[in-house]
């Protein structure tokens, strides 16, 4: 499950099988820099240290949802087609 955000800028990717989220901020692959801020959380840092992507592993716990069914809410956004 994914959702793309504002014309590819943002797109966040959910794996019920591994329980990993994924938002990415750049289309397309980059070198990055991986930063771990906490044992389920990554920062990847791309050219001039610009966020590229967040993992969350854990993600139903740290999101507050049902991996077989998980749901967000999207606040002053709108998910693209």
């Amino acid at each position: 499950m994914y959702f793309i955000l504002e014309e590819n800028k943002m797109k966040i990717k959910y794996d019920p099988e591994v329980d990993v989220a994924y938002i990415s901020f750049k289309k397309g692959p980059t070198q990055v820099t991986t930063i771990r801020i906490t044992e389920d959380v990554a920062i990847d840092l791309g050219p001039k240290e610009k966020i590229v992507g967040i993992e969350i592993l854990d993600a139903s716990i740290h999101f507050g949802f049902k991996k077989e069914e998980p749901k967000i809410e999207l606040e002053n956004l709108v998910v693209a087609k």
